[in-house]
């Protein structure tokens, strides 16, 4: 498979050896079919849709879709979605947010995009782990929450957690 595919595509978490195998052999070795990796997700049906009339956005919905890859990425994204990385933390925070349809549909996606990268780019795969993503979120919440109160004239105090 490695091979095949230039790299380990069994790196990403959700995709073991039947779904790599799978997913090369729906959309070939050759990425110049598509331009981008959401060419690639809009392809997968796993791209928001954009009806809009009038200028109002009537609907943002993914389109229905026999696709057999998709039908896999989904599958692969509920699994992802008990693990303990990177990519089971992006999937329970928006479930508790948005629902789990969507977090699936949403994880699918990523892991969609981590696979055309690899493919295209040759780009290997490393997981930083739920703790890491966890952290980075958090930053970037308190981030915004100081810019929100500057906006407001107001200076947020952060309390050292070693000094309480």
């Amino acid at each position: 498979m490695y091979q095949l595919a230039g790299t380990d595509l069994t790196q990403i978490h959700g995709i073991g050896p039947f779904l790599a195998l799978r997913l090369v052999g729906e959309c070939g070795t050759d990425r110049t079919r598509w331009k981008t990796a959401k060419h690639f997700t809009s392809w997968l049906t796993l791209s928001p849709g954009c009806k809009i009339s009038g200028g109002k956005v009537l609907s943002a919905h993914t389109r229905k879709t026999s696709n057999r890859l998709t039908v896999a990425l989904r599958l692969a994204a509920v699994t992802v979605g008990r693990t303990n990385t990177a990519l089971g933390a992006f999937y329970r925070r928006l479930a508790a947010r948005i629902g789990n349809a969507k977090a699936v549909t949403a994880t699918a996606r990523k892991i969609a995009i981590l696979f055309y990268n690899a493919m295209r780019f040759g780009i290997d795969y490393k997981d930083p782990d739920a703790d890491h993503y966890e952290q980075q979120y958090r930053d970037r919440v308190i981030k915004q929450l100081h810019r929100r109160a500057a906006q407001f004239g107001l200076i947020l105090q952060q309390q050292n957690p070693a000094i309480d």
